[in-house]
């Protein structure tokens, strides 16, 4: 780890096999040696090419200094984060079947493209299973850039339904377009740590075309089906991290072990001090993937043309349990609809 007093900046150095990026924060630069998967050899590599400019810049006009969010993120507390488990929700008529079948043949394609291979029992230690921080950044962008779709889809097709149905939409727009928001959030943050090449834009320009318009005709067919295989992907989604948590706190990355979450993070999940790791970020992110998970789980549980949104309601006895947009009271396999309507 190099570490010196220098002004605010972001340095890329290196040669075509390796370079060194300098995270600036209160005065410190913080230095990381990474290696270069070139595009000749992967297909979802990093590009080679010296870029000295971040990915997506800050807007450059005179007057303005920053743009805000009109969705600010809750707060989350470590005992919170800390408590959320990998869960499943058992399928329990042909749509649940449906959409469990579908995640699973996606889950397949996602690893192979990736560059995914999880060890069974007492494969751990053979090299083909190892995931390094390249691989696991591969896979976090190719997964976040998907999973930006489904809030986006279901948010716009129910908006123009209250229009032309001239009727309320009983608060879910809000709560599908926050959830796409939150998944592109997740994307910007990792691109602050990885610039995908050529082969890997092309890859997610293809994946998206073909998923939106898959997705957008299956919401119009049966948006129950959709909610469902929106909730068994989170629980993908949690999955994955947790297993790179766990990889990373048994030393198997250890370039993330010290590594700053950007600041793109540190501001829209409010990170406290002292708790601004690559770690902590990680733990941000799956909390972030079980609540899409109970959100979508739950959907799945109400009548999709008449039941209010159960995120954006007020409810008559506040002191019951009853579901929210924090980790209060988080139900991994969502609300059953009597629970909450």
């Amino acid at each position: 780890m190099l570490s010196l007093l220098a002004t605010p900046a972001r340095i890329i150095l290196g040669a075509p096999k390796q370079y060194k990026v300098l995270y600036a924060r209160k005065g410190t630069i913080y230095g990381i040696t990474r290696g270069l998967m070139h595009s000749t050899s992967r297909f979802n590599s990093s590009t080679p090419r010296d870029n000295t400019t971040d990915i997506f810049s800050p807007p450059s006009t005179p007057h303005i200094k920053q743009v805000e969010t009109a969705w600010v993120h809750p707060v989350y507390t470590t005992e919170q984060m800390c408590a959320v488990a990998v869960g499943h929700r058992n399928a329990k008529n042909w749509s649940d079947r449906v959409a469990l079948g579908t995640v699973k043949v996606l889950r397949w394609g996602m690893d192979r493209v990736s560059g995914y291979r999880h060890p069974e029992l007492g494969q751990q230690h053979e090299v083909k299973f190892q995931m390094t921080e390249k691989k696991w950044l591969t896979r976090f962008i190719f997964l976040e850039s998907v999973a930006g779709v489904p809030g986006m889809v279901g948010g716009m097709l129910r908006h123009l339904r209250s229009l032309r149905g001239l009727k309320r939409d009983n608060g879910w727009i809000e709560t599908l377009l926050e959830e796409a928001y939150n998944e592109r959030m997740h994307l910007l943050t990792f691109l602050k740590l990885a610039k995908p090449g050529f082969f890997m834009r092309l890859l997610v320009l293809g994946a998206q075309g073909v998923f939106f318009n898959g997705f957008f005709l299956s919401y119009l067919i049966s948006p129950r089906t959709c909610h469902r295989f929106v909730g068994y992907l989170e629980e993908e989604a949690v999955l994955t991290y947790t297993r790179a948590i766990h990889d990373l706190e048994t030393g198997k990355l250890p370039e993330w072990e010290k590594l700053d979450a950007p600041e793109i993070a540190v501001q829209y999940w409010k990170m406290p001090e002292g708790k601004r790791k690559m770690k902590d970020l990680l733990m941000y992110v799956r909390a972030d993937e079980a609540k899409h998970g109970e959100v979508n789980h739950t959907f799945g549980n109400l009548i999709q043309a008449s039941d209010p949104n159960p995120y954006a309601s007020q409810y008559k006895d506040p002191t019951k349990p009853h579901p929210k947009k924090d980790l209060t009271h988080i139900k991994t396999i969502g609300w059953e609809r009597d629970e909450v309507i």
